[in-house]
């Protein structure tokens, strides 16, 4: 039987180890030299293929420069946000699976999250509409980790990492002042708060900051908000507050629509932003003290500083556990983790069908949100915990900073 080459993609919002995936998967695909042909990658995900833009991966990170993926941020390959058409007789789907077919590929791994996932559905729903044999799998990538059907998913353990280690830093800087003190950190999370959840980890004791914690899974009442503050003047004169961009009323508005209209973005998300400002302006303007916001933003994801070395290893098998499914004729399946034990910690690889995946959230359980909302249960600490355990150590350059690898344009 012919060889067949092996095509890699990357889409959606970067994290600290999508690189670490797709190192995984062009360094098994390299102990495979037998059964496959070449490895390739998309440049700017599906999008891009579309438009020709393709590299070989044996002349882009030759030999020992594959490794320096392993703590680069950001998407190597480059990323995309295209949503394919949901009729599969339009013509994209032709044009697509004719290109697979010149560059003579047989197997496509395409990392990144839900609306990523929903891509691998239509192309392997495709695929099996025209009797093609090209094994198309999805590995998972989201910091949000709202992918369904698995434990957690790659790029939430760093990011959950930054977050506490961050807001750890930010009580200590708040405590150094008697003065009476609201800091309100805003984390991402549009509809599942886990990351904003893992701020819980930042405590070192009980009582200790963040003595808020507001997440998107339960509704949020500003009143009950101002309420609790004053109590947790009680406990601390500098108080810290997290809450994920996406909280909302008891009617569903969004809290960062209480000042403008949010504008979507080409899935038809709504982008959300400054409802840590809005709250910080509530505090001043009801309380009468020092309020301060401080949005998290862009670094939550890509920090390799805080990179969770379990969150990396876990990465890497993910991808190459996608490779050696896809050799055995696996197809329209999600490379999931499957928690074997708490303690000592460990996971396992499975497979889970992409259709049961693809445009559905997993959310916090509410069993693990207490306090009316504003805190964290030991069910989610026992959860969180392992996943953002061990540093790395980034390659560092001259100037003693860390050294990334780059694509060549």
């Amino acid at each position: 039987m012919r060889k067949k080459g092996l095509l890699a993609g990357q889409s959606g919002g970067p994290t600290a180890v999508i690189n670490s995936s797709l190192y995984g998967v062009v360094a098994q695909a390299r102990c495979h030299r037998d059964e496959i042909a070449g490895i390739y990658g998309m440049v700017n995900g599906i999008e891009g293929f579309l438009e020709g833009k393709v590299l070989d991966f044996e002349k882009e990170l030759p030999g020992e420069r594959l490794d320096g993926l392993l703590t680069t941020p950001g998407a190597y390959l480059g990323s995309c946000r295209y949503k394919l058409p949901e009729d599969l007789e339009d013509p994209v789907y032709q044009k697509l699976f004719e290109k697979f077919e010149e560059l003579g590929i047989g197997y496509i791994l395409y990392i990144g999250g839900n609306d990523s996932m929903d891509t691998v559905s239509k192309l392997s729903r495709y695929g099996k509409k025209i009797g093609s044999s090209i094994a198309i799998l999805g590995e998972p990538k989201t910091i949000d980790n709202d992918l369904v059907l698995t434990d957690h998913t790659p790029g939430f353990g760093s990011a959950a990492k930054y977050v506490a280690s961050t807001v750890r830093e930010i009580a200590t800087d708040a405590s150094v002042y008697e003065t009476k003190s609201v800091t309100i950190v805003e984390i991402m999370g549009r509809h599942a708060g886990w990351l904003t959840a893992a701020a819980v980890l930042a405590r070192k004791y009980e009582g200790d900051n963040p003595l808020l914690i507001y997440l998107p899974e339960v509704a949020f009442d500003q009143e009950a908000f101002l309420e609790r503050l004053k109590a947790c003047f009680e406990v601390s004169k500098a108080v810290v507050v997290c809450v994920s961009e996406g909280i909302r009323d008891q009617e569903g508005v969004f809290i960062c629509e209480y000042d403008s209209e949010a504008g979507t973005d080409s899935f038809g998300h709504k982008m959300l932003a400054g409802c840590g400002k809005y709250l910080e302006r509530l505090v001043r303007g009801r309380l009468g003290v020092k309020a301060r916001s401080v949005e998290l933003n862009v670094s939550q994801r890509c920090s390799v500083s805080m990179m969770s070395d379990t969150d990396r290893q876990e990465a890497v098998m993910a991808g190459r556990y996608g490779v050696r499914a896809a050799l055995k004729g696996e197809t329209g399946k999600m490379i999931s983790f499957v928690r074997a034990a708490n303690a000592p910690y460990r996971i396992d690889c499975g497979l889970e069908d992409v259709d049961d995946i693809c445009n559905k959230e997993k959310t916090v359980p509410l069993a693990w949100i207490t306090q009316d909302g504003s805190d964290l249960s030991q069910e989610f600490l026992e959860y969180a915990r392992p996943l953002v355990k061990g540093n790395v150590q980034a390659t560092e350059d001259e100037d003693g900073l860390p050294l990334f690898v780059c694509r060549r344009s």
